[in-house]
C-alpha cells in the first residue's frame, strides 16, 4: 500500500486533534502525500510550523478545491455548516468524508449537497483523548480502535475503497453501519460513559466539605471513572444536540439500573449484577 498514494492531495478540514492525527496517519503511510489544512481558530498555522500539513489556509474553497480527499474534522455543526462550501468547490473526482461522533444529521444533510460529482462518504474514528488541539495530535491515535464506516462492505466506489484501504493502513478496525444504528450504539457506549463521569464528578463536588472529605480520600479508581469529565463541554455540546433521543433512552436505561441497584441494596441478589459486569469488562479487555 505504502507505494500507491490513492489520493495524492488531501485537505484537512479541521487541524485539530482528530485531523491533525489524521493528517499524521497519512503522512507515515505515504511520506509524499500532499496535506493542506483549514481552520478557522488558526490551529492550521499552528499544524503548519509542527509539520503536520504542509499548507495552511483560513479559506475553505482553497482547501478544498484540486484535493482528492478531503477530510472533515470539525465539530459536528461546523462540519454540517461546512458541506455547502465543500461540495461547491470539490473536484468532481473526491470524496468527502467526515470525523463526527453522530452521522445521522449529517449524513442526511449530505445528501442534499452531494448529488453528483464529488462523493460523500461519513465515518467516524472511535478514538480521542481528553485534551484537544493540534498539539495532541499523534499518528497512533486511530491503531486498535474502531471506526464506523457508513454503508456496507460490498460498497463498488473505488474512491471508498480506497478510503477502506487507508483505514486500515493506519491500523483502525472497520465497523460498517447505517448512521441510525451507528447513532443508537455510540449512544449506550461512548455518550452515555460521558455523561455518567460528568454526573458523578458533580456528585462528588457537592458532597465535598470544607475539611475536603470525601475527595481526599478519594483513590485512582476514583480518577479512572472520571478520566472522561475532563472532556471540555465544546466537544460534547454538538454530539449531544445531535443525538438527544438516543442519549435520553440511554440514561433511562442507566436509571433502570441504578434504580436495581438500590432496591436489592440489602439482599444477596447483586451478585449476578456483579457477575455480569466482570463478563462484560472481561470481555473488553481481550485483545481484538
Amino acid at each position: 500500500m505504502a507505494n500507491t498514494v490513492p489520493f495524492r492531495r488531501v485537505a484537512i478540514i479541521g487541524t485539530g486533534l482528530i485531523g491533525g492525527s489524521f493528517a499524521l496517519a497519512l503522512r507515515e503511510l505515504f511520506p509524499g502525500i500532499s496535506l493542506v489544512g483549514y481552520s478557522r481558530s488558526g490551529s492550521c498555522e499552528r499544524a503548519r510550523a509542527a509539520g503536520v500539513v504542509d499548507e495552511a489556509t483560513p479559506d475553505l474553497a482553497s482547501a478544498v478545491r484540486g484535493a482528492d480527499l478531503v477530510y472533515i474534522a470539525l465539530p459536528i455543526g461546523a462540519s454540517i455548516e461546512s458541506l455547502d462550501a465543500v461540495a461547491k468547490s470539490a473536484a468532481p473526482h473526491a470524496l468527502v468524508t467526515d470525523a463526527c461522533s453522530t452521522k445521522t444529521v449529517i449524513c442526511r444533510t449530505a445528501k442534499d449537497h452531494f448529488r453528483s460529482g464529488a462523493r460523500f462518504f461519513g465515518g467516524h474514528p472511535m478514538a480521542g483523548k481528553e485534551q484537544s488541539g493540534v498539539e495532541h495530535a499523534n499518528a497512533k491515535l486511530f491503531r486498535g480502535a474502531p471506526y464506523a464506516l457508513m454503508g456496507t462492505e460490498q460498497e463498488a466506489d473505488p474512491r471508498v475503497r480506497a478510503f477502506v484501504e487507508i483505514v486500515r493502513g493506519i491500523g483502525a478496525r472497520s465497523i460498517w453501519s447505517d448512521p441510525e444504528t451507528h447513532d443508537w450504539a455510540v449512544g449506550i457506549v461512548s455518550h452515555l460513559p460521558q455523561l455518567v463521569s460528568v454526573a458523578l464528578a458533580r456528585v462528588v463536588q457537592d458532597e465535598t466539605d470544607e475539611t475536603g472529605l470525601p475527595l481526599t480520600l478519594s483513590g485512582p479508581g476514583l480518577q479512572d471513572m472520571l478520566r472522561l469529565a475532563g472532556s471540555p463541554y465544546d466537544i460534547w455540546r454538538d454530539i449531544l444536540l445531535t443525538n438527544t433521543d438516543n442519549v435520553s433512552r440511554a440514561l433511562d436505561r442507566l436509571a433502570q439500573a441504578v434504580d436495581h441497584l438500590r432496591t436489592h441494596l440489602a439482599s444477596r441478589d447483586l451478585q449476578q449484577e456483579f457477575q455480569v459486569a466482570n463478563d462484560l469488562y472481561r470481555q473488553l479487555r481481550k485483545p481484538s
